[in-house]
């Protein structure tokens, strides 16, 4: 009796369609595609939201991401290569994108380019859900307490992606260094 039992319940299972399994998750953001329309990000106050959809369908934009403000790579290599490359004003409007606080991105910004003559915007995804919308973030709670977005720079052009220059390990400083970003 029981040998039957299980040959009707392999018989069932056998006949239901495969359920379809992905190692990875699907990428929500892709060359060719919008920014997602979100107001989570916000410029020097928590008051101050900007959306990236918005202010990049028109021309060229570039959204630079970084793990963290104030970290050492991205302090002392990564945005200020930006910052003193000849040319990013050819990149069209520019801003980066931190999973900080507004307040933080302000001081940063700050510390980073002073007078502000870069043109660069330093914007807080406080709640890490712009950089999630991208599916750039990645745990960072060991080194950084909670989400933290992936190291990238998206190149748009009226208002979609026309390249995507994302970090294979999250941190490092290859790919989406100036240099190799704005030639």
């Amino acid at each position: 009796m029981a040998s039957t039992f299980a040959l009707r319940r392999f018989a069932l299972t056998a006949a239901r369609p495969a359920r379809s399994f992905h190692s990875s998750a699907r990428a929500f953001i892709k060359v060719g595609d919008r920014l997602p329309n979100l107001d989570v990000l916000v410029e020097n106050s928590p008051g101050n939201k900007v959306n990236l959809s918005e202010l990049t369908t028109t021309g060229k934009a570039l959204i630079i991401g970084v793990p963290a403000a104030f970290s050492p790579s991205c302090s002392n290599s990564h945005i200020p290569g930006y910052i003193n490359s000849k040319k990013l004003k050819d990149a069209g409007k520019v801003f980066v994108v931190a999973v900080n606080d507004p307040f933080v991105t302000k001081a940063w910004g700050a510390s980073l380019d002073p007078t502000g003559s870069s043109g660069i915007r330093f914007l807080g995804d406080p709640t890490a859900k712009f950089t999630e919308a991208l599916d750039l973030a990645f745990d960072g709670t060991a080194i950084f307490g909670g989400p933290r977005s992936k190291r990238y720079a998206l190149e748009i052009e009226d208002g979609k992606v026309k390249a995507m220059h994302v970090e294979p390990d999250n941190t490092g400083l290859n790919v989406s260094a100036a240099e190799k970003v704005l030639g």
